[in-house]
């Protein structure tokens, strides 16, 4: 009775022991998802996706998400080569290409991929003077998103995108910046009304000239104030001496001399 106690017991466990096994055996992996197969601890191929088979305890199985992930780069301190310190956060795009070198050239590609990101971002700005990081960030992501694709080539990883989020600056710097901003608009406006000064004056030595060249154009010039100065609320009228009449008292001054 024992005996087939026993037997009914091994016979049950069996079952479920083979059963554990076959499901084991079958693994579904996603569109998105590849599997990095291990036998008996060396690499033998990537699979996926779909069902696929692995044999238990021969074989081990990784998985690798081979969407684009994004990546918060935490805020870090940054001194520009114009000696600023300001503080600046960056987001990562980045995808896992080969699965194979994802896993066996790095112990976790996520970090590895953080912490390089955080190192390249101090190197990159900290050679660019503050105005640039403020005006020049499609080329600075453009320079972080090269550098980082280039070294996490060996990893299997593609960077496809960087964006630098905030420049941050103490309130010292943004008063300073203000002042800054001000004074070039105090230039540009003074540099406007110089030009305009000096195109009024040629205009006007160009006017002169005309009118040394025609005596009857000064005449009129000369009536034309007249009427504007009788037009306004003024108990003082000027009345303009005819230069005909001036170069006659010269002539006969010279000729009773």
């Amino acid at each position: 009775m024992m005996a087939e106690n026993f037997t009914s017991y091994f016979s049950v466990t069996l079952s479920f022991l083979i059963l554990a096994l076959l499901i084991s055996t079958f693994r579904i992996l996603r569109e998105y998802e590849r599997g990095v197969i291990f036998l008996l601890g060396r690499f033998y191929r990537v699979k996926g996706p779909g069902l696929i088979i692995v044999v238990p305890v021969v074989q081990q199985i990784v998985r690798v998400d081979l969407r684009t992930l994004v990546m918060d780069v935490p805020t870090q301190d940054v001194i520009s080569r114009d000696n600023v310190s300001v503080k600046v956060n960056a987001v990562v795009y980045y995808r896992v290409v080969d699965p194979e070198k994802a896993i066996n050239q790095v112990e976790e590609y996520h970090e590895a991929t953080s912490q390089l990101s955080q190192t390249t971002l101090r190197s990159v700005l900290g050679q660019h003077e503050l105005d640039e990081m403020l005006s020049q960030r499609e080329v600075l992501n453009a320079d972080i998103q090269r550098i980082l694709d280039k070294q996490t080539d060996v990893w299997g990883i593609k960077v496809s995108n960087v964006e630098i989020k905030h420049v941050d600056l103490d309130e010292s710097m943004i008063r300073a910046i203000a002042r800054q901003a001000e004074a070039e608009r105090v230039r540009r406006a003074k540099v406007i009304h110089a030009t305009g000064e000096h195109e009024a004056a040629g205009k006007l030595a160009e006017a002169a000239k005309v009118l040394a060249r025609e005596p009857g154009a000064l005449q009129l010039r000369y009536l034309q104030t007249l009427t504007e100065i009788a037009g306004d609320k003024s108990s003082t009228i000027v009345f303009p001496l005819p230069t005909e009449l001036t170069e006659w008292f010269q002539g006969n001054k010279k000729a009773g001399q």
